[in-house]
């Protein structure tokens, strides 16, 4: 079994708080994919960026304000024009490839890396601003680990050419934007470079696993779906004419309670969650607008298809009964796929093996992930797909201001996932 060096933690640690010190979200992730386009081209992988991998239609895109804001804040960063040229207008993301030039598997890896939305903590207990990795972009934050996914997929990356004389078959690793939101897997499924997967490796770090535990193969994962919603009315003087306006506000709020309302599902888990609703433009004004921000979960992809339909004859008979205008738009979109038992016991037992603790197989009801488009797609085929679990201590729990890891449990992410692909290789 080959093993990471400790000081190699270093190495790590100075990738995940750059990542961290310049977080980006989905599809405006131009410097940290220039980066680490940067690396792994220096490494010898052949190296694809943003057009060349994603082929279809993008979810949940920021506005043109924002992807120029953020692409020009790449190019005073120093990030390579050659990259920066691919991802013009919001198409970020990289793959690496290595051709063994040996006959064996067709192997896929993939991490994600982007950030969230959230103001970072300036509080002195919290590690990055003590230690001066906070983020430099106000607002937004890599507070769900992402930073440090980027970190073992790169640390993966420079192992695997250490070792690429013992390898065999074609290695490739997805450094995936847009996760948060589940935007940007569905847009890069389609891509030819994920044909024809023998096996797919995802991961995440923390999630409630305790520290020190590798959870193997995971299932529960649930279908999402993430709509915007406008709603059109009419304004009118609400003293004067009421009569003459078109009340969005109160159509968006008869949506809302009535989502709400609908029931649970006898199949399985579900969730349905109006997050955010503004509307109306004054007191003294029968509101003409109003936008809903909602999401649909199932435990299965056919429980959260119901709820989408639901979700239409709601918003559409409530228009009708208002007589306003609504238009809906989904910007986000995961399915429910269980990991394969027989590959997530191969990555036990290599793990088993380094001596880690480990779980081989664990039920989520909880989040999603849209991982699962890439799983779907490898297992369609006839490949093995797993997602697996990294344990951590947390500072707070994920999507929080205080969010943080402990840094050392990069390194048996590598380890295992090395191990791994070398035995893939020898069997």
């Amino acid at each position: 079994m080959i093993r990471v060096s400790a000081n190699y933690l270093e190495v790590l640690s100075e990738w995940r708080r750059d990542f961290h010190r310049y977080p980006e979200p989905g599809w405006l992730e131009f410097c940290t994919t220039s980066k680490i386009a940067d690396l792994l081209e220096a490494w010898g992988y052949s190296v694809y960026v943003g057009k060349e991998l994603i082929t279809g239609e993008r979810m949940g895109l920021p506005n043109q304000e924002s992807i120029m804001s953020f692409f020009e804040q790449a190019k005073n960063l120093g990030a390579n024009e050659k990259w920066l040229a691919k991802m013009a207008g919001g198409y970020t993301g990289a793959l690496a490839i290595l051709d063994t030039g040996k006959p064996g598997p067709n192997v896929l890896f993939r991490v994600d890396i982007d950030a969230l939305p959230i103001l970072e903590s300036t509080n002195e207990s919290h590690v990055p601003q003590q230690l001066d990795f906070r983020s430099l972009n106000e607002g937004y934050m890599h507070a769900c680990g992402h930073d440090s996914h980027a970190a073992i997929g790169l640390g993966l990356a420079e192992h695997i050419m250490q070792h690429r004389d013992r390898l065999q078959g074609t290695i490739k690793i997805l450094f995936q934007p847009a996760e948060e939101g589940v935007r940007g897997a569905a847009s890069l499924v389609s891509s030819d470079f994920f044909n024809n997967i023998d096996y797919f490796f995802a991961l995440h770090i923390g999630t409630g696993v305790e520290q020190g535990v590798f959870v193997a193969g995971t299932d529960g994962f649930l279908a999402t779906s993430k709509y915007d919603v406008i709603f059109k009315g009419i304004a009118s003087h609400a003293g004067a004419f009421p009569e003459q306006g078109k009340n969005a506000l109160l159509a968006s709020a008869q949506a809302t309670l009535a989502l709400h309302a609908l029931p649970s599902h006898s199949d399985g888990s579900s969730r349905i969650n109006v997050g955010m609703l503004n509307a109306g433009a004054g007191r003294n004004i029968i509101a003409p607008n109003a936008r809903m921000q909602l999401e649909l979960r199932g435990e299965t992809t056919e429980i959260n298809a119901f709820y989408e339909s639901q979700m239409r004859n709601i918003l559409e008979g409530i228009a009708t009964m208002y007589d306003i205008e609504v238009h809906y738009e989904k910007v986000g979109s995961a399915i429910s796929v269980p990991s394969n038992r027989q590959l997530a016991e191969k990555l036990a037992k290599v793990a088993k093996a380094l001596n880690i603790p480990t779980l081989e197989y664990q039920y989520f009801n909880a989040g999603s992930e849209d991982a699962t488009y890439l799983m779907e797609k490898v297992q369609s085929s006839g490949g093995l797909a797993t997602y697996s679990i990294i344990g951590t201590d947390l500072a707070a729990g994920h999507h929080n201001e205080c969010f943080d890891i402990r840094e050392e449990d990069m390194l048996p992410a590598i380890e295992i996932w090395l191990n791994m692909l070398l035995h893939l290789s020898e069997e």
